[in-house]
């Protein structure tokens, strides 16, 4: 569906997300995947992981994947996946800021359906496709504090895994 320059998946006005395992689900049911996948082994220490990846396309493009991982530390884990195409033209510092501004956006939103099912006590983690070397390096100090000032943990380049290699398999 195009929409104000944006492709998005929709069931029903929502945003749905990819997953190998389980199909097209929106928000609410990864939730529930994820709370299923965690109760299969309660005992282990998990991690929701949020990371998104871009890559410009057609010249004008820009395709950006947002990846929620849940990592069951030390056993593997499960992800899901979203895609938007964008129309808007942005230079590479833009679309890193972009990339952690929607991964902000859709960890916040996991992170509320968590709580409106009484569940608080989870591990967050926000992924960010930029490090000290290369030309992202101009902007790693701002990206990190944006994502700490809302609340969350940051990786950075080498250890952003959820961007810089799952998001990053889909775009």
């Amino acid at each position: 569906m195009l929409q104000i320059g944006i492709r998005r998946v929709y069931n029903n006005g929502m945003i749905q997300y990819k997953s190998i395992t389980y199909g097209l689900l929106t928000l609410s049911e990864v939730r529930a995947r994820i709370s299923d996948y965690m109760k299969d082994r309660e005992s282990q220490r998990y991690q929701v992981v949020i990371g998104t990846d871009s890559q410009r396309k057609n010249g004008s493009q820009t395709d950006f994947v947002t990846a929620i991982i849940v990592h069951r530390v030390g056993s593997g884990g499960i992800y899901f996946w979203n895609r938007t195409i964008d129309n808007k033209q942005r230079v590479l510092k833009q679309r890193m800021f972009e990339e952690a501004t929607r991964s902000l956006e859709t960890a916040q939103k996991l992170l509320e359906t968590f709580k409106e099912n009484g569940i608080s006590d989870l591990d967050f983690a926000i992924h960010v496709d930029i490090g000290k070397r290369g030309p992202t390096r101009e902007i790693l100090s701002e990206v990190v504090s944006m994502i700490r000032g809302s609340g969350f943990i940051v990786k950075t380049k080498p250890d952003s895994y959820g961007a810089s290699k799952v998001a990053d398999r889909h775009t």
